[in-house]
């Protein structure tokens, strides 16, 4: 029989494969950096890929990295023990981006300590010859994301799966980006991993994220308990026909018939109901969405 935690194991696993698989996120000979900050989410990655490259069709290498940026009372000695324990080789690099971000004194430290993290890691990731390099963003961090962009910047814009840098030198990937940020933090859990706190980011109270986070707990609670699953399957079910974006969709070339005028009026007058998401929710890339986002 088995076991819970068993069972919640083979959730983020399967979830991982096929996000993996659906976005090509892995490719035979790749040489992935994993960026492990000491969290939940960056543990979990490392472990379910290692597990993974067990079982995989094709042939990869893993390489941990830790920027190390001089954060007061930061462990040093604990991730390079762990990874040592565990055989996997890694890299710990040492800035002290800590004191840049304290003074400037930006408005929130999260953005600047991200703007500056990315920049040395894109730079050790190319003197390391890797390919990729595996984030531990999760489905939550993806619509957090995008209620951010559409709340406080005017923008239809999420966290991809896949992201090729500016200077086309570096390929992001987020491979749990299918996973529930319950389902990771009960599987690290379980993992009784050697947990590293942030002692800059959560440092802040009122930031953008957490009031996003905040909202969408309260809908979650109060009117609907599926905005989480339906927020994350929309992202995946553009219609670009539908949105207001001339750099998109040609709309000036459009010529309205009478039965397009309709269709249109119909809607507009409530004629044709949408389809409730709940508790049946809509296909994600053809397959049921339960089976992505619901544990």
């Amino acid at each position: 029989m088995i076991t819970a935690e068993e069972r919640r194991k083979k959730i983020v696993l399967r979830k991982m494969g096929e996000a993996i698989k659906d976005f090509g996120m892995i490719s035979e000979g790749d040489k992935i950096m994993v960026c492990l900050s000491g969290g939940k989410d960056s543990y979990s990655l490392l472990s379910l890929l290692l597990e993974m490259r067990r079982k995989a069709p094709v042939n990869f290498e893993i390489l941990a990295v830790n920027l190390d940026q001089k954060q007061p009372d930061f462990p040093e000695h604990v991730l390079p023990e762990y990874l040592t324990s565990i055989g996997v080789p890694y890299r710990i690099e040492e800035q002290d981006t800590y004191s840049i971000v304290k003074r400037l004194e930006p408005r929130t430290y999260c953005s600047v300590c991200a703007r500056l993290r990315r920049g040395i890691l894109y730079r050790v990731a190319v003197e390391e010859g890797c390919t990729k390099i595996a984030l531990g963003h999760h489905a939550d961090d993806c619509i957090n994301t995008f209620m951010m962009n559409v709340f406080y910047v005017g923008q239809l814009k999420a966290m991809p799966p896949v992201l090729r840098s500016d200077d086309g030198r570096n390929t992001i990937i987020r491979p749990l980006i299918y996973c529930w940020e319950k389902e990771v933090a009960a599987y690290a859990a379980d993992q009784n991993y050697p947990i590293i706190p942030c002692n800059l980011c959560g440092s802040q109270e009122n930031l953008k994220r957490k009031k996003v986070k905040k909202f969408l707990d309260m809908i979650e609670e109060t009117d609907f308990p599926y905005v989480r699953q339906s927020l994350l399957t929309a992202l995946s079910n553009v219609t670009t026909t539908h949105l207001l974006d001339p750099r998109k969709f040609n709309f000036k070339s459009l010529s309205a018939t009478v039965g397009d005028v309709e269709a249109e009026l119909d809607d507009v007058l409530g004629h044709n109901e949408p389809a409730s998401i709940a508790p049946q929710l809509t296909t994600l890339h053809g397959k049921p969405a339960a089976n992505h986002l619901v544990g």
